[in-house]
């Protein structure tokens, strides 16, 4: 799974004109499925996502996780995270089938629920317009292939 994190004071997504999800202060995460990845590395990444320290503590410093932020996730499927790039068209036949992705987009988020936060998403596979206001900016990429 790849995923890009990014730390924001809002965040929304709009599917047809219509807006789908939105939150305030948390992360915005486009997440990627390979087709390796399984509901481990699902469950994995959430928890990594949601344990991650960097919203400022009283004495500014990156200190603090999305619990004691008090926010919220706003989770985007973005197949394009597995481009290939080799060329000057990029192909994505590296990214995982929807058989497979939905299931891990589903779980992913899942867990991120059981664990207490706000999830909100977009469409898996919609045309999207995604806007956000970056907080810092701090924009973390995860791979789970990547020790």
């Amino acid at each position: 799974m790849r995923a890009v994190v990014t730390r924001v004071s809002h965040a929304s997504v709009t599917i047809a004109g219509r807006v789908n999800g939105q939150i305030g202060r948390g992360f915005l995460v486009l997440l990627g499925i390979g087709p390796n990845d399984t509901l481990e590395t699902a469950v994995k990444l959430a928890e990594k996502i949601c344990n991650l320290r960097v919203f400022e503590d009283e004495n500014g410093k990156m200190n603090q996780n999305l619990e004691q932020a008090e926010g919220s996730l706003l989770v985007v499927s973005q197949f394009t995270l597995y481009a290939d790039t080799s060329s000057r068209r990029p192909g994505f036949s590296g990214a995982a089938r929807p058989e497979l992705a939905i299931p891990l987009y589903e779980a992913f988020m899942a867990r991120c629920r059981e664990r207490g936060f706000p999830v909100e998403h977009g469409e898996f596979g919609a045309d999207m317009q995604v806007e956000s206001l970056n907080d810092g900016p701090v924009t973390i990429l995860f791979d789970t292939e990547q020790p």
